[in-house]
Order: C-alpha cells, then sequence, then structure tokens
C-alpha cells in the first residue's frame, strides 16, 4: 500500500502536540509536532510506539514499510526525509529511543 493509505489505518493524532524521542541517556534526541508537513510522521511514530513501547529496531522496520514508496526516496537521497533516516539509523546501530506524547491543549 502507498503512504497515503497506510496513514488511514493509523490512529488519529489530533490530541498530541508533538512526540519527543529520549535515548539511553534520557536526552531528547527529537521532536515530531502536529504540524503540516510532519503529521504523517507523528501518526507513524505514534503507532509504533503503542504498538511495541518504543521506537525499537523490530518497531523501526515496520515503520519502513509503513512510510511505503517514501523509503525508497529517503534511502536514495539521504537527508530528504530525517524521520525515515532515524529510523533506519536505529535498526543498522541497534538503537532504541522511548516515545513520550506531548498532548495538545
Amino acid at each position: 500500500m502507498a503512504f497515503a493509505d497506510n496513514l488511514k489505518q493509523l490512529p488519529k493524532v489530533s490530541h498530541l502536540a508533538a512526540i519527543n524521542l529520549i535515548d539511553a541517556a534520557d536526552a531528547v534526541v527529537a521532536t515530531i509536532e502536529n504540524k503540516p508537513g510532519q503529521g504523517g510522521s507523528l501518526a507513524v511514530y505514534n503507532h509504533l510506539a503503542q504498538i511495541h513501547g518504543a521506537i525499537t529496531p523490530e518497531a523501526a522496520s515496520k515503520g519502513l514499510e509503513l512510510y511505503a514508496e517514501h523509503t525508497e526516496d529517503a534511502r536514495m537521497n539521504p537527508g530528504k526525509h530525517p524521520n525515515i533516516d532515524r529510523l533506519i539509523g536505529l535498526i543498522e546501530r541497534g538503537e532504541t529511543l522511548r516515545v513520550k506524547q506531548v498532548f495538545a491543549v
């Protein structure tokens, strides 16, 4: 399925302002906000965290499947899709990121 079709299957994220991605040293390494251009990634990362408890290498692999056609574009153009690049890096390094939801008010 295409990324747009996959997004329709994921839980809605209107209740979130953002999610923070936290490394093993408890540092926030990235924030994905609920704004145009990041809403799809917010939905993907939120879904992965709900299913896997964190963004593990296994979760990252599933995320690459959800990103569908964008995953190949990210592999061909490093830096163009930083949220996909992050998943690829987690798989390569065997790392896990915790997710902290920031709720909208």
